[in-house]
């Protein structure tokens, strides 16, 4: 069973397109037909949350509240979603959401410009947590851009629409506040009945197709089928491909309505997260099992950005500077490739045969990623991730390193050394590796391992860093493992354990 109407709410309103164009962005939707202009455009990249709006789904029982960006979201994949906006706060009687009231009494604004992004990035943080800390703001609005009024005051909103009378109106009340909220129990139940079918929804355009199937089964079969379409996951990169490339993309096959690719799951000793499922759900469910990885999920982006993105497609799109796979590929996760109704495994560093080549035949795909729970004592296996950039937020890593050493008595027994941004591709450290493998990791084999990089790594120098630069970085990377395997946190791990404290 197909459908050719996409169908998502706007406001509570129904909303049913029937020609639409596959990659017309949610941004221009609203600003050109809806005439919504509080979103904003700013760099249609997704980098300056001008376009911020927030997406509720149906999930388990539960509503689920996203903020993402707009410039980036294809239309289509709003299908069986609710929409709200900047405009959507407004109460009946003209009165404003608490977001808004206290961006107003805390002087959060002065342009305007990017004001309804902050607000929106604001309200979906309103809509998910209750008492958020420093630590919890910042994450919110780490996609949010001000260029004049500066970031304390906004801060200071975010801490004080918790301190304001709740909304009036038809918005749904937020999570945290009252779970039997007539209107948040309203807009559930008509996601649920929205989603009760099993129709892939599959809309022909003059500007192309856009394909929706509801399950993995007949995700596969498409792919096998149309082995030349471009698979669509959270758009974060293949909106640019659209927004800053003017690319024509004849068809997309979007796997974020198949219900299996929507899950996370343990078994055999091993976490599954499926190709649909976002780095935000996916960060969530690794951090328990590997904590070291908090600083690159914080880092990882932005929060509208982990909302969309998934975790599958960063590891899928291959990219030598992606910063999830040299973690991953530390830690010993492998990936589930399927093809029609075939699946085989291979450890994640095999994916990827050179820059932007990888070990997947015409209309095969990631179905999964799986990564291993089974870990040694902790006094015995030493895991870090640690991710160089000019910025501290929202920027490409120049050097991105996972380390995984497994000692026993002093003795190494197990290394596994990953780097991003040192070759063509994410890539292991075998030569270094090496040199650690059944020694103490002493100033010895620390010269030795420094040494072997240069047999492991040609760096190529750009605009994120030279080639010297990278090398001399991942040297020091190495030097800061073996001081935290002595027992000697570095100054910067110093400083953090410090603020903690105070």
């Amino acid at each position: 069973m197909t459908t050719a109407e996409l169908h998502f709410l706007l406001d509570g309103r129904d909303i049913r397109l029937h020609q639409v164009s596959p990659t017309t962005t949610l941004l221009n939707w609203l600003r050109e037909d809806e005439g919504r202009t509080g979103t904003k455009e700013g760099c249609a990249e997704g980098d300056c949350g001008a376009c911020t709006v927030v997406v509720a789904e149906a999930r388990d029982g539960e509503l689920v509240w996203r903020s993402v960006n707009a410039c980036i979201q294809f239309l289509p994949t709003l299908h069986g979603k609710a929409l709200f906006t900047v405009e959507s706060l407004r109460a009946a009687k003209g009165g404003l959401h608490p977001a808004q009231a206290a961006m107003v009494s805390c002087h959060g604004s002065q342009c305007g410009f990017c004001t309804p992004g902050f607000v929106m990035s604001l309200f979906g943080l309103y809509q998910t947590e209750a008492a958020p800390d420093g630590d919890a703001v910042a994450d919110a609005l780490s996609g949010n851009l001000c260029r004049c009024t500066g970031y304390r005051p906004i801060v200071d909103a975010a801490h004080e629409m918790y301190r304001l009378p709740a909304p009036g109106g038809e918005l749904p009340a937020p999570q945290w506040q009252d779970a039997s909220d007539p209107a948040a129990q309203a807009l559930l139940d008509r996601l649920v009945h929205m989603n009760a079918d099993d129709a892939t929804l599959d809309i022909v355009h003059a500007d192309g197709r856009f394909t929706a199937p509801r399950s993995l089964d007949e995700f596969a079969s498409c792919v096998a089928t149309h082995p030349d379409a471009t698979i669509l996951a959270g758009s974060t990169d293949i909106g640019l491909w659209v927004t800053k490339q003017f690319r024509a993309l004849p068809h997309l096959i979007y796997l974020g309505r198949a219900r299996e690719l929507n899950r996370i799951s343990e078994a055999d000793g091993w976490l599954e997260i499926a190709a649909a499922v976002t780095l935000e759900d996916a960060f969530e469910a690794i951090l328990p099992h590997y904590p070291e990885l908090t600083e690159l999920w914080r880092r990882f982006a932005s929060r509208p950005i982990r909302n969309a993105g998934t975790l599958c497609g960063n590891i899928a799109n291959g990219s030598p500077i992606g910063d999830s796979m040299p973690a991953l590929i530390a830690i010993g996760a492998e990936v589930v490739l399927r093809h029609g109704d075939r699946t085989r495994a291979l450890p994640l560093e095999a994916l990827y045969l050179g820059y932007q080549k990888k070990d997947l035949a015409q209309g095969e795909f990631v179905q999964c990623v799986r990564i291993p729970l089974a870990r040694g004592p902790l006094d015995e296996h030493l895991f870090r991730a640690w991710k160089i950039s000019k910025r501290q937020d929202q920027d490409i890593s120049a050097v991105f390193a996972g380390f995984s050493i497994i000692h026993h008595h002093g003795i190494v027994s197990s290394a596994r050394l990953a780097f991003g941004g040192m070759a063509a591709t994410p890539k292991r450290a075998s030569h270094a590796e090496a040199t650690l493998i059944g020694r103490p990791f002493d100033a010895a084999a620390l010269s030795d391992a420094r040494a072997a990089l240069a047999l492991d790594f040609q760096p190529l120098s750009d605009m994120r860093a030279s080639a010297e630069y990278r090398m001399n970085v991942a040297q020091n990377l190495l030097t800061r493992l073996h001081h935290e395997l002595a027992g000697h946190p570095t100054r910067i791990d110093s400083v953090e354990a410090d603020h903690a404290q105070h």
